[in-house]
């Protein structure tokens, strides 16, 4: 590959963000609400409207947290009116700042904890779940074996790994490395829980991808380089919408990083997908509304 279309991605995922700022845009908004959050974004204070009646509950990426990886769809988010919170989960011991990397079924019970601490504040009977990378697939966990269908009325994946991944073929590697595979297990047990055909992962998906009374949406992107393939992202059942991002915008280039921290077309659709019935077309425009 050229040099010069090396940067065709990054390039396109920058003018995205930059077109953004014609508007109100999601970096302002987040500086607002980290100085402000009775705004909203974790105010527990915050009760869910009429228009809006389910909290939404971000849950972040592998080596993320609750605030970085949504600096920009938790203010876009809250200035849309929804009440917004977000966790911290998979901690290891001796690691700060960087999260989600313990095993994945722990996780999903500090993500159960964390739903039932915010349906207590708000006194709403339900809440909707958008999830960045491993954060879109953790909940399945919760879903379908703790109980949080009767809890969650909606779940978005933005480049969840919910079928694991190759790492473009990287970790087939691993059985050429003896002991390699126990080592990550026990160092960074997220990263192995999330290796295409993982015990974990078979567990997962195993008697189908859904469960009843859940609507599930998936947005992908096909430049993603990290949850490979990126048709492995999709989900089978009923109440299922995959989208590839680049279907609604051929100009987004955005990879798996900046689908989830910048993209506003990929939160235009998240937004339709946690209220459908005033739903609007996401196009390239979606990028500067």
């Amino acid at each position: 590959m050229l040099p010069w279309k090396r940067l065709l991605r990054p390039l396109a995922a920058l003018c995205l963000a930059t077109a953004a700022t014609v508007v109100p845009t999601a970096a302002a908004e987040a500086a607002d609400t980290a100085a402000a959050p009775s705004r909203g974004w974790n105010d527990y204070s915050c009760k869910p409207s009429s228009a809006h009646p389910r909290p939404v509950v971000l849950v972040h990426g592998t080596f993320a947290n609750s605030v970085d990886n949504w600096l920009g769809l938790a203010p876009y988010l809250v200035h849309r009116g929804y009440c917004v919170y977000s966790l911290d989960y998979g901690q290891l011991p001796g690691v700060a700042f960087f999260n989600g990397l313990g095993p994945v079924d722990k996780s999903a019970e500090q993500l159960d904890a964390f739903v039932d601490k915010v349906l207590a504040a708000t006194g709403a009977p339900e809440t909707d779940l958008v999830g960045h990378s491993q954060g879109g697939m953790m909940p399945r966990y919760y879903l379908k074996f703790l109980g949080g269908a009767a809890e969650v009325n909606a779940l978005v994946g933005i480049a969840p790994s919910n079928h694991g991944t190759t790492l473009n073929g990287l970790t087939e590697l691993l059985t050429y490395f003896p002991g390699a595979g126990d080592l990550l297990s026990t160092t960074t047990p997220a990263l192995a829980d999330q290796v295409a055909g993982s015990a974990f992962m078979t567990k997962l998906n195993a008697g189908g991808d859904t469960v009843p009374g859940v609507t599930y949406t998936v947005l992908a992107t096909k430049y993603d380089e990290v949850v490979t393939p990126y048709e492995s992202q999709f989900l089978s059942g009923p109440g299922v919408r995959n989208i590839v991002i680049q279907d609604l915008c051929a100009l987004d280039l955005s990879e798996h990083a900046a689908v989830g921290l910048l993209d506003r077309i990929a939160f235009h659709e998240v937004v339709n997908a946690l209220d459908p019935a005033r739903a609007t077309p996401t196009t390239c425009l979606s990028a500067v509304g």
